[in-house]
């Protein structure tokens, strides 16, 4: 059920409240023997920040806990629909209507994305034009130049993609981060700390090249495979939102005037 992915850190890095992987699918068992499955590529990208973070899954019966005791929380992809209401999805998705607005910071990747958006009042489906797969080039947009996790980036940069399914309409008050021509929602921000990336910045180029392999008969045109390091930074960052998150507060509140 539940694990550990401590990954070195020390015991004045770990902090009193969990650090997250929802693990809400597996990739196949090949490409898992090879490269590992989606919790752990993840968490390579999250080591960086010192984290000790913790595995559940939902659809394994693991619990989920009160959203006052999680620092953050990553939620992966999946070979699952969302529009397929399974019980332990709809639980996730009740689960981040308390969380999100209670400020956990939430990084929600492809199928987690979808769940962040259609759970908060927006709408996951179909995507109209079928499958997007491939390394591709998305393109900033002018919401993404102030923000915490997307400021940073380039105007324009390659991502890894795989997804029939998409946000097809964002939250209410939700903020449009990134696009390509294919999908205008390849990320978005709702609240001050809640990311979905329609992308994946855990994949390197071998995990892409698996799916191109796998299903690459499915795509309208040939896709491209290559790196993606604009992409893969998001994880970092992520993680270092959350080490700061957790400075502040667990830092005394300044003394009171007599």
């Amino acid at each position: 059920m539940s694990s550990s992915l401590p990954f070195g850190a020390s015991a004045a890095d770990l902090s009193s409240r969990s650090f997250l992987i929802l693990k809400l699918g597996d990739t196949w068992a090949e490409a898992a023997r090879a490269l590992g499955d989606f919790e752990h590529w993840i968490a390579r990208g999250l080591a960086a920040a010192g984290l000790p973070l913790r595995v559940l899954d939902p659809r394994r019966g693991d619990a989920l806990p009160d959203p006052q005791q999680v620092a953050g929380v990553v939620m992966t992809g999946s070979h699952a629909m969302v529009t397929e209401r399974a019980a332990w999805s709809e639980a996730v998705a009740a689960w981040l209507r308390v969380a999100v607005p209670a400020g956990v910071p939430v990084l929600g990747i492809c199928y987690g994305h979808q769940l962040l958006a259609d759970a908060l009042g927006g709408k996951a489906g179909d995507h109209p034009t079928g499958l997007e797969l491939g390394t591709v080039q998305v393109r900033r947009l002018p919401a993404a130049h102030g923000d915490a996790l997307f400021g940073a980036l380039p105007d324009g940069f390659p991502v890894q993609v795989v997804h029939r399914q998409s946000a097809l309409r964002l939250p209410p008050g939700a903020v449009a981060l990134a696009a390509n021509d294919w999908e205008p929602h390849q990320a978005f921000r709702v609240g001050t700390r809640a990311w979905g990336v329609q992308f994946h910045p855990e994949f390197s180029a071998a995990a892409m090249q698996a799916y191109v392999d796998r299903l690459g008969a499915d795509a309208s045109a040939p896709p491209q495979v290559g790196d993606t390091p604009a992409s893969a930074s998001l994880l970092p960052r992520f993680a270092r939102l959350v080490r700061g998150h957790e400075a502040q507060r667990q830092r005394p509140a300044p003394a009171r005037a007599a």
